[in-house]
C-alpha cells in the first residue's frame, strides 16, 4: 500500500543541484557523481520525488567522496510524484510507475558499469526504490544492499535475498512497521549464507532518511545516521 507517509515533507527539486552531472547512462537520463575510473559502484534508486531531490544528491556526492562512483537513475523518467496535484493522487501515480518496469531498466545501467571496469555495485533503495532494489538482491546483479524505509516489500522478498542485505527503519511507519522489519530479521537470521544488519531508528517516520529539514538539526542528525550506516554497509561489502 501507499499513503500520505510516503509523500509528506515533500523536497524541492532542483535539476541543478550537486557537485555531479547529468547524462545519459545505461540508456537512462542520470545523476553521476565521483571518479568514472572507481572499480566500486553505488546505484542510488529513488523514492517518488525523484532523482532531483536535493538531499538524494547530496548523499549520492557523499558516496562518491567515501571513493565510490555513483549513479542516481530517473527511472520515473521525467514524472515525480507531485504533492499536490488533485488530478494524480498517490495510488494513480504508482500505478503508472511500476517497479518491476524500473527493475528491467536498471539491468542495462547495471551493464553499463560493468563496461566501464566496474568490479561491485552496491544498491540502496528508498521507499519506492526500495523495492526496485529488492529484486536486484534477489537476482544476483549486485553485491550488497540497503532498504531504508521500504515500501512494498514482502516476506518472500526477503527470502530469496541473495546478496548482503541492510535494513534500515523508522519506529512510526505504517509501511514497513517495525513488527515487519523483525520479521525480515527472523527470515535473514536463518539465511546463513547471506550476511544481514536490520535496524529501527526510533523516534522517527516513514521518509525520514531523504525528507527532512536541512534546519532541523535532530532531523539532519538522525538521517545523516542511517546515510552512515549505508555507506558503512558499502564499504564492507562493496570491494
Amino acid at each position: 500500500m501507499a499513503g500520505p507517509h510516503c509523500c509528506s515533507n515533500p523536497p524541492t527539486l532542483d535539476p541543478s543541484y550537486g557537485v555531479g552531472s547529468v547524462e545519459e547512462f545505461g540508456g537512462i537520463s542520470s545523476y553521476v557523481t565521483g571518479d568514472p575510473r572507481s572499480k566500486l559502484a553505488v546505484l542510488l534508486v529513488s523514492d517518488a520525488f525523484g532523482y532531483e531531490a536535493p538531499n538524494l544528491r547530496k548523499l549520492a556526492d557523499k558516496a562518491a567522496a567515501a571513493g565510490f562512483f555513483v549513479v542516481v537513475p530517473d527511472f520515473l523518467h521525467g514524472d515525480p510524484y507531485v504533492h499536490d496535484n488533485p488530478n494524480k493522487p498517490v495510488q494513480v501515480w504508482i500505478k503508472e510507475h511500476d517497479t518491476d518496469k524500473a527493475f528491467e531498466e536498471a539491468k542495462p545501467v547495471i551493464g553499463t558499469l560493468k563496461s566501464k571496469g566496474v568490479s561491485a555495485i552496491g544498491a540502496a533503495g528508498f521507499c519506492w526504490g526500495a523495492k526496485v532494489t529488492i529484486e536486484l538482491a534477489k537476482s544476483g546483479f549486485i553485491q550488497a544492499a540497503v532498504l531504508l524505509h521500504p515500501s512494498f516489500v514482502t516476506l518472500d522478498d526477503i527470502k530469496d535475498v541473495k546478496v548482503p542485505i541492510s535494513v534500515l527503519g523508522a519506529e512510526i511507519d505504517p509501511l514497513s512497521p517495525p513488527e515487519l522489519l523483525k520479521q525480515f530479521e527472523e527470515i535473514l537470521a536463518a539465511k546463513s549464507q547471506v550476511d544481514f544488519f536490520v535496524k529501527i531508528f526510533p523516534k522517527v517516520a516513514h521518509g525520514w532518511t531523504m525528507r527532512y529539514k536541512i534546519e532541523d538539526e535532530e532531523a539532519v542528525k538522525k538521517a545523516e545516521e542511517a546515510h552512515q550506516d549505508m555507506l558503512e554497509w558499502f564499504s564492507k561489502h562493496v570491494k
